[in-house]
């Protein structure tokens, strides 16, 4: 992945490589910065076979770490920095990481774990690392005020500063040509502890030239990248594949609709992407309409199902503000980076997730999604059976992904995402899948978000229930509920109509954004224990 990028400074060194704030860094002062910190992890001992684990929001610091780690062929993990000690700790773990980094902001959460770990050193950046001089003034009269210091007398604790003086080498040998770096992305589960999927440096760049294909980004061009550093989507098409091919990447560090759209306004972006519920975000914020999109190349919706009604409705509120684009949706897993399909320009069918991306092949077998092609992850972190029950070899020999999620293809190769395998609600006997009900109910006007589970029934067995947020001119009341019953009457089958619908103010979430159905469950669970 380094290489991409140090070719990428090469070619155009003044060209800006990432945006911050006020700050522009080139590429040249990039690539600079990259292998200062490669050297200064040579020269505390860190090289190839080892793991580093990485905490840390979109800023620079994790950028130039990233690929500084990457050059010595070090294993690099990537987590949430507001994961909770108890995961940090298990990621620590699992990985073996000699060395953590974090933000100050963050250090409280590591302070107690460490001992309990095989780090040796915990690494602490800042937020006003990379700020120009008057944002740093700013930053420290403001939010600079609330961060805690990090005690002095904590000798695991070494700062940005002081680990970029120590004396190194100018530059650091590389990785061996054979050696392929990994990375650690861990998944994003709402119940046990999220697995470790490790994938190849050669998955990431295989991914940056597909989408270098699809899109057509090119020097010049800019990502708003408000998708985590952490996560597949946000590292793979947000970070990577605008630095492999001389573009810039726009970090921000922290999501707000406000400071999304203060960049959409800044900066005018040439893409876009995020989650369903960024989308929806946007469109209830009157600010938005106020957004120029004549400079908008590209905008893409993943991570989640984008209901049909969201996606026309954000199209004809972009395409009033000077779009040409549409917001075109993918389908993919963290166990392949992240896309594998992705909606063709102008060739949108209703409910399909696109077709395959160049280097990737896509079948269903019986009834479930199973992809195969250059992105694929070596397998899971320390779990060989999980490994081998999800990577499998066909009879084509080829290794396929068996994902997990149910689907459908028709003639011309577009693929119908149903849902999780898991997510099946049995009510008398009827498969229905949630996340069909969740996008009928989402068309709905008065619908913000929804959320399907199955809940006990005397008489079905299950029955479905449905956690509805409304949108924001409408009234969660009795009356709405029978409408948006109504409404499934019109485009399900009666077994697959919410039984009952209980209105929420905001729906619980993963650390990636998803909607964390099993907690509504558990909620579910224990209110029904509790009711005897």
């Amino acid at each position: 992945m380094y290489e991409l990028v140090a070719r990428a400074a090469r070619q155009a060194p003044e060209a800006t490589a990432l945006i911050y704030f006020g700050r522009r860094l080139t590429y040249r002062a990039l690539l600079a910065d990259i292998d200062r910190c490669a050297a200064a992890f040579r020269a505390h001992g860190i090289g190839p076979g080892d793991s580093v684990t990485l905490s840390m929001p979109n800023v620079p610091n994790a950028i130039v770490l990233f690929y500084a780690l990457n050059r010595l062929g070090v294993r690099v993990a990537m987590t949430h920095p507001l994961s909770s000690p108890t995961e940090l700790q298990h990621f620590l773990n699992e990985t073996g990481s000699r060395w953590a980094v974090t933000m100050d902001l963050f250090y409280d959460r590591f302070r107690d774990i460490l001992d309990a770990t095989s780090v040796e050193r915990l690494l602490i950046a800042r937020f006003s690392d990379y700020l120009t001089v008057p944002e740093m003034v700013g930053f420290a009269l403001t939010k600079g005020r609330k961060i805690a210091p990090v005690p002095a007398t904590d000798r695991r604790v070494l700062s940005w500063r002081d680990f970029l003086a120590v004396p190194a080498p100018a530059a650091p040998e590389d990785a061996e040509a054979h050696r392929d770096p990994t990375v650690v992305l861990f998944s994003g589960g709402t119940s046990a502890l999220p697995k470790g999927i490790e994938l190849s440096s050669a998955a990431f760049n295989a991914l940056a030239t597909s989408m270098r294909e699809i899109t057509g980004i090119a020097p010049g061009n800019s990502v708003l990248a408000i998708l985590p550093v952490f996560h597949g989507f946000g590292l793979g098409l947000c970070i990577h594949t605008p630095l492999a091919v001389g573009a810039c990447a726009i970090l921000v560090p922290e999501f707000s609709t406000k400071v999304y759209i203060d960049n959409l306004i800044r900066h005018s972006p040439s893409f876009i992407a995020g989650v369903p519920t960024l989308f929806q975000a946007l469109l209830n914020e009157e600010r938005f309409a106020r957004v120029s999109f004549d400079h908008l190349l590209g905008a893409y919706s993943g991570g989640d199902s984008l209901s049909s009604d969201l996606k026309a409705r954000f199209d004809r509120a972009i395409a009033a503000q000077g779009s040409r684009v549409e917001l075109m949706e993918g389908y993919g897993l963290t166990e392949c980076v992240t896309a594998c399909t992705v909606s063709p320009p102008g060739r949108y069918r209703e409910g399909s997730v696109g077709i395959p991306i160049p280097g990737m092949r896509v079948k269903v077998v019986d009834g479930e999604i199973c992809v195969t092609g250059p992105t694929l992850m070596n397998g899971y972190l320390n779990e060989p059976d999980a490994t081998a029950d999800t990577l499998r070899r066909h009879e084509d020999g080829r290794t396929w992904l068996h994902t997990g999620d149910i689907g459908s293809m028709d003639d011309d190769g577009y693929l119908y995402f149903k849902g999780r395998k898991k997510r099946i609600i049995k009510v008398s006997g009827v498969s229905v899948y949630p996340a069909q009900v969740e996008q009928v109910l989402e068309a709905h006007p008065s619908v913000q978000r929804a959320c399907v589970i199955g809940v006990p029934d005397e008489h079905q067995m299950a029955a479905v229930k449905a956690f509805v947020v409304p949108a924001r001119e409408a009234t969660g009341d009795d009356a709405l509920a029978r409408d948006l019953i109504a409404h499934c009457h019109q485009h399900l089958l009666k077994w697959a109509v919410p039984r009952s619908i209980e209105f929420r103010a905001s729906l619980p979430t993963t650390l990636v954004g998803k909607v964390a159905y099993t907690q509504l469950e558990l909620q579910e669970r224990e209110r029904t224990d509790g009711a005897g």
